[in-house]
């Protein structure tokens, strides 16, 4: 065996990325509130880099127009307001009027958000269980996810507290504790699918025949419900029309996901906010003016770490002084730089896109959306697509119509020679479904048909991919009784 070592040459084609433009692009993928955050703690870390004050002409003075001390109080501002102080409200009386060394209280934000499992633990208090049953009931609805749904078998709750508690606890156990659980509100919590939850709702509601006619559908029938197979459900269950009407009419007022109830009452404080990263104006002319949204304060470097380099370091501690300063004066310039050629390369991305769907962003119509893909905007603006990219990701744009995600407005031709964009179509669907006959709902075949007839040519699995995209269910699924 030749164990003697070779010397090999080769060549070979690398692309590497500078660490400058590895910061840029997480710039460019920041959105506004994000950089905000990136600036604040930059301005909290770096002793460099501060924000740029006014210049002392544009501060207000305290003089008044006569040239005199203007040393009115806040109170006597406020009182000026009013004829008389019988005019003034009583609530502005008693609007911050407290002492400097009075003891006040300050308004609170009480955080009121409850979980599915927070109600339910509520409602566990009004029950007198032995601590071994309170043990289990925790862990059930521990185990209860946000539709109000028990997520795992009733065994492996068993096992669960078997393990924690160090007690035998077996099956039906759990099932019995279970049960007073599905007793609770809202209701149809704790059932293990969706015609669990539709029975416990239907058990609570007030008897009547199209109760009973709604209860043996679910239970009996309910693949043949869930199918619309309306004939052959009123074939098997022996009841006419109206009968059968009534019953569904009953079954589609239940809730299918009841701890849907208690989060949706959550939502406005649980939802993210969406900050626009763009403003975009119309004027009566049509023009558009394009700008950036955000708080970003304007930076600038320190005076007393800007290096002078003029001084000699004499010795090892001013060395280490100058180049502490010389670090952190790069930090806050970079940071700066970077702040400025975003905004810079943003505002080009988006006059692009403003140019390219002006119809759009004039009548605030998704039909408007002409065909737009990152490629078009790349042309127009000279960056590489990677930077167009990460440019519009995440992004939204504040619009006279409302606000939009920046993805909205980018979709592909349908075909080369088109000018015929998806929204357009998926616009035309929509409201082809909404006027359809309930009664006998269009296949994506005659949908096909009737766009052929009105001069959009597609295939009819482009059709099905279209309506997948509005979310709608297939024909059958679309039907009534």
């Amino acid at each position: 065996m030749d164990d003697s070592l070779q010397l090999q040459q080769t060549t070979g084609l690398r692309q590497r990325l500078a660490p400058q433009q590895v910061i840029f692009g997480r710039f460019l993928e920041m959105t506004a509130p994000e950089l905000e955050d990136e600036v604040r703690r930059a301005l909290d870390e770096n002793p460099a880099l501060e924000e740029k004050t006014s210049s002392p002409e544009e501060y207000i003075d305290n003089k008044s127009d006569d040239g005199n001390d203007f040393s009115e109080t806040s109170e006597e501002l406020l009182r000026a307001d009013y004829r008389n102080d019988e005019d003034m409200p009583s609530y502005r009386y008693n609007a911050g009027n407290h002492s400097s060394d009075d003891e006040y209280t300050g308004p609170v934000a009480v955080d009121d958000f409850h979980s599915i499992i927070d109600v339910l633990e509520n409602q566990l208090s009004d029950f007198d269980l032995a601590d071994n049953d309170r043990e289990i009931a925790r862990y059930i609805i521990g185990n209860i996810d946000d539709n109000g749904y028990l997520s795992r078998s009733f065994a492996s709750i068993a096992d669960d507290v078997s393990i924690a508690t160090g007690t035998d606890t077996g099956t039906e156990r759990v099932r019995a504790v279970a049960d007073i659980i599905r007793s609770m509100d809202p209701a149809g919590v704790c059932a293990v699918d969706l015609r669990d939850c539709l029975l416990l709702q239907l058990c609570r509601m007030k008897e009547s025949e199209a109760v009973a006619n709604a209860t043996n559908i679910i239970r009996n029938y309910f693949d043949l419900f869930s199918k619309r197979h309306y004939d052959r459900l009123a074939s098997r269950t022996r009841l006419n029309d109206l009968q059968l009407r009534q019953a569904l009419d009953v079954i589609h007022s239940l809730n299918p996901k009841p701890g849907a109830l208690i989060e949706q009452s959550n939502s406005g404080d649980r939802m993210r906010h969406i900050v626009p990263d763009f403003n975009v104006e119309i004027d009566s002319a049509g023009r558009a003016t394009v700008s950036l949204n955000g708080n970003v304060p304007e930076l600038a470097i320190a005076e007393t770490f800007i290096p002078d380099e003029k001084t000699a370091a004499a010795d090892r501690r001013s060395r280490e002084a100058r180049a502490f300063i010389r670090a952190r004066h790069d930090e806050a310039q970079q940071l700066i730089r970077m702040v400025n050629s975003r905004a810079e390369t943003l505002l080009n991305v988006m006059k692009a896109i403003v140019n390219l769907q002006t119809r759009f962003f004039e009548s605030g119509n998704t039909a408007d959306i002409r065909p737009m893909i990152l490629k078009d905007v790349a042309e127009l603006t000279g960056n590489d697509l990677s930077v167009i990219s990460r440019a519009t990701a995440g992004k939204y744009v504040s619009t006279p119509n409302g606000i939009f995600p920046l993805k909205l407005l980018f979709n592909e031709r349908r075909k080369e020679d088109s000018d015929t964009s998806a929204h357009e179509i998926l616009d035309v669907i929509s409201n082809m479904i909404a006027e359809e006959d309930k009664h006998r709902p269009l296949t994506d075949e005659a949908i096909k048909d009737r766009l052929t007839d009105m001069g959009y040519d597609i295939a009819r699995r482009t059709v099905a991919k279209y309506r997948e995209q509005l979310d709608l269910p297939v024909a059958r699924l679309r039907r009534s009784l």
